[in-house]
């Protein structure tokens, strides 16, 4: 009987690690396109590539204003993306059917509008990101059908000065209600508004939008899509009425979109919300949205919550210093954000 003989194919050699170790130094991407985020959608985002300045000849060699759809790098990790966000983008940013570009990197962001998700009933008090870079809040309410709702505009301007961004009050439907009592409310914190009737002029409200980044937020039925409509005529927004039972709209956004405006600037359209948790935002931040309270606190002893006895806001508003109902503004916030829930109107 023959004796077998092997050579190197009969053994099996497990592959070597190699010697080239392994490194956390990632590629610069010097290459990338920037864009800006105008919608997200389950892990897509679409995102506006705008040609890069230069000479007229390597103009005309570049594509021309386009949208590009990219999914997000894996080297990005958790980092999120939400409309307004200024990216760069690698692969594919033809913006042709059927490509899908990487963004690589997520630029500075100049603000950041954040939410709390406390309207649910397991309120975690986790961050929810809104949109970022925009310069204004536009919070949109109706003077009737619904009523206002001042604790929710409170909860919003207190969010828009945590994330140092100005604030514009919008008033809708003047026709089922006078909008001075509303107007009178906020006069003194120094926020400026405009009130739109139906089939009126919007250019007032356009000479606060033009140039800027706002981002339009409010309540369910108070004619947001309406506005957004109007403001752009392409955007198609979907509108519907309020329940008659609930005196509540129903959410007709489903999510957030930037809109460019014909005379410059964009609006980021945004769904409707039936609250504003503002379980991220401090104590001390809370206050400082309501600068008509604070040197009221001059007198509160230490640690003072503000929401019990002993606290001096009572003695100051009593002097007739402030309005009443702004400390019990004030005092809903604040118990609102240690979970006790924020009432409708």
């Amino acid at each position: 009987m023959r004796k077998r003989e092997y050579d190197e194919d009969d053994v099996r050699v497990r592959p070597g690690k190699g010697s080239r170790p392994r490194t956390r130094i990632r590629p610069a991407h010097e290459d990338a396109v920037g864009g800006f985020v105008v919608a997200v959608d389950r892990g897509r985002y679409t995102v506006l590539v705008e040609p890069e300045r230069g000479s007229a000849q390597k103009r005309r060699q570049q594509p021309q204003r386009r949208l590009v759809v990219a999914m997000k790098a894996r080297e990005l990790g958790r980092k999120g993306i939400v409309v307004g966000d200024r990216v760069a983008l690698v692969g594919d940013v033809s913006g042709r059917p059927d490509t899908l570009a990487r963004v690589v990197r997520v630029e500075p962001r100049s603000s950041m509008l954040r939410r709390s998700a406390d309207d649910t009933d397991d309120t975690d008090g986790i961050e929810r990101p809104v949109v970022a870079n925009a310069d204004q809040l536009v919070i949109v309410t109706a003077l009737a059908d619904p009523p206002p709702r001042p604790r929710m505009i409170d909860r919003m301007l207190v969010a828009a000065f945590d994330a140092e961004i100005e604030a514009l009050l919008c008033l809708t439907k003047p026709d089922l209600a006078p909008p001075d009592p509303l107007v009178a409310l906020y006069e003194p914190l120094g926020v400026s508004h405009v009130v739109v009737r139906k089939g009126g002029s919007l250019d007032e409200l356009r000479d606060h939008l033009t140039g800027r980044i706002s981002v339009l937020v409010g309540h369910s039925g108070v004619g947001k899509s309406t506005l957004v409509n109007a403001l752009v005529p392409d955007a198609n927004r979907a509108v519907s009425q309020v329940n008659a039972v609930t005196g509540r709209g129903r959410h007709t956004s489903t999510s957030a979109v930037a809109l460019e405006l014909p005379e410059g600037g964009w609006i980021i359209d945004t769904p409707g919300v039936r609250s504003f948790g503002l379980a991220h935002v401090s104590v001390e931040t809370v206050l400082a949205g309501f600068p008509d309270l604070v040197e009221g606190t001059v007198d509160c002893p230490k640690g003072c919550t503000h929401l019990g006895d002993g606290c001096a806001l009572d003695a100051w508003v009593a002097a007739g210093n402030a309005d009443p109902a702004r400390l019990e503004s004030l005092r809903r916030l604040l118990s609102s954000r240690e979970g006790s829930p924020d009432d409708a109107p």
